[in-house]
């Protein structure tokens, strides 16, 4: 019998997680107590988006992803939902639109500003109004534009176009599942959703805690596991290497890990038992790289894995570890990492006794870490839709538009592109929500300087016109034409940030001065006012 080693030579044995410092975190939030089972956390380049606990009806914090720090309790919320909120998930080819689903039976469908949310915002675009019972899980398609699927403790699995004229829309445009001759089988009642790359199938588990396989077309269910020894809770598609995975409890109790063939669910190819602990395992997959990551509700570790086609299958490599547990978490897709860094992932630890969400960076240490590492970040899925909800209503399937993360690197889209400048125009717009009548003729002025100064090929802004019916904060800006950016680049070496120090105090010590003179000027003026009310005693 020859001798094989059992350890596995991997680029990433050496990852690990760096948590934030607490100035470079959100610290302040009052996460949600809900107990379902949700991440109560999204992410995008933009925006994070939180759902917060509140007094009466239900609310979720908008913040600019670069705002850190101490929240302010009195900061903006988006709050025109009548029940708690149970789940929020940004658009993925929209960084100003999010989607939120309630215990008030709704979907809605929100439009962020791009300068943040600057005062409470209670008027959605768009409520779905389908199911009777609250609305528990929500997902958007991957490669269509404005398909969003909702599932609900009406038993029913709705598939809306958000795109339709309306700003309330009662009929989705397809039923997946639902109760036949009022009966409630807990095969529709869903625990967990998974597209897999294209959107053409569809991972479910159930109250059952089988794992499915659905046509989202047409809602027929394709294939169903029969294992007996593994209660499903959280599905996954495995991108790229033609597997699912599930994470649930076995017979005793003991969490799992099981990966399956999605075309054959009689037998799972591997089947893992973790811990004994009792909060769901939420996984997350990166196909770019093919790890893993397991999360457990209410831990404080994330344990992380390496995928391949080859038996095992899955190898442990290392975990990272907290005293803080974790209720919830959001993940910041791969075009929003700091590739100069060697962040291949980001996580948001939603630490609700501590007030705190805490972003994670997942970082792969290399010699030299500020050059772009080609291994690293391989092509990826972007910004831009493969297709519209009506071509893919139609039957098309599309993998998703990719896009590479090295900086200056633009890749064509291979289908044909969806309306120009539809996100852009989307943007704009949305800054109609914050703006008054007196800042009109601002707004056109900054405008026209940026246009002017960062020239973009856009025909059909040619004629937009501010409205006039609130009040821009030109503050927390996420992209370069809505307020005016820096006009030097970071410094990149020790010279040139001493010069941005001392540049710094200078400015420090000008404004110095100029508060000096004001302050010199207030004090004559007080010595003014004194000798004339000395004046006018002395006279009457």
């Amino acid at each position: 019998m020859s001798w094989r080693s059992s350890f596995r030579c991997s680029k990433f044995r050496h990852i690990f997680g760096k948590p934030s410092t607490k100035g470079h975190s959100y610290d302040g939030v009052p996460i949600t107590r809900s107990v379902h089972d949700n991440h109560y956390c999204s992410a995008n380049p933009c925006f994070i988006a939180v759902v917060t606990e509140c007094a009466g009806g239900g609310s979720f914090l908008v913040l600019p992803i670069h705002h850190t720090g101490r929240v302010d309790p009195q900061h903006p919320r988006v709050c025109g939902h009548s029940g708690r909120v149970l789940d929020v998930k940004w658009n993925p080819f929209d960084d100003h639109c999010v989607a939120s689903c309630s215990e008030d039976c709704t979907v809605k469908i929100w439009d962020i500003p791009v300068c943040g949310v600057q005062q409470n915002l209670t008027r959605a675009r768009k409520t779905l109004i389908g199911h009777s019972r609250r609305v528990g899980l929500i997902e958007w398609h991957p490669t269509a534009e404005n398909l969003l699927l909702s599932s609900a403790y009406d038993y029913k699995v709705l598939l809306w176009d958000v795109s339709q004229v309306g700003a309330v829309l009662r009929y989705p445009v397809r039923v997946v599942l639902m109760p036949v001759h009022h009966r409630y089988p807990s095969d529709a009642l869903l625990l967990s959703v998974s597209f897999n790359s294209d959107g053409s199938r569809l991972a479910v588990t159930s109250k059952d805690r089988q794992v499915r396989i659905l046509d989202p077309r047409t809602g027929k269910i394709l294939q169903v596991s029969s294992s007996k020894s593994h209660k499903a809770s959280k599905v996954l598609y495995i991108a790229g290497l033609k597997m699912l995975l599930s994470t649930g409890s076995s017979p005793w109790n003991h969490r799992q890990v099981v990966l399956w063939d999605p075309d054959d669910l009689s037998e799972p190819l591997y089947e893992e038992d973790l811990d004994g602990s009792a909060g769901v395992l939420f996984p997350f997959y990166d196909p770019d790289t093919h790890m893993l990551y397991l999360a457990g509700k209410g831990d404080g570790n994330i344990r992380y894995y390496e995928l391949s086609t080859e038996k095992p299958y899955i190898s442990f490599l290392t975990e990272y570890r907290s005293l803080l547990p974790q209720k919830g978490l959001g993940v910041m897709p791969k075009r929003g990492l700091d590739v100069s860094a060697c962040e291949v992932f980001r996580f948001y630890r939603l630490i609700a006794i501590k007030d705190l969400v805490e972003p994670l960076s997942m970082i792969v240490p290399r010699k030299e870490s500020g050059i772009f590492q080609e291994d690293l970040y391989p092509m990826t899925a972007g910004n831009q839709a493969a297709m519209t909800a009506q071509e893919w209503l139609m039957g098309i399937n599309r993998g998703p538009v990719l896009m590479s993360l090295k900086p200056g690197t633009q890749v064509a889209n291979p289908y044909p592109e969806t309306p120009a400048e539809k996100g852009l125009v989307r943007q704009l717009s949305s800054l109609r929500f914050q703006m008054g009548p007196a800042d009109g003729a601002f707004l056109e002025e900054q405008l026209a300087y940026q246009d002017a100064k960062y020239p973009r090929e856009v025909s059909d802004l040619s004629g937009w016109q501010p409205d006039e019916t609130q009040i821009p904060l030109w503050t927390y800006c996420c992209t370069p034409h809505c307020c005016e950016p820096a006009e030097r680049p970071p410094p990149m070496t020790e010279s040139e940030l001493l010069q941005a120090f001392y540049r710094q105090q200078d400015e420090i010590r000008g404004l110095r001065e100029q508060l000096n003179h004001k302050d010199v000027r207030i004090t004559q003026l007080e010595l003014e006012i004194k000798n004339t009310r000395n004046n006018m005693r002395a006279t009457f």
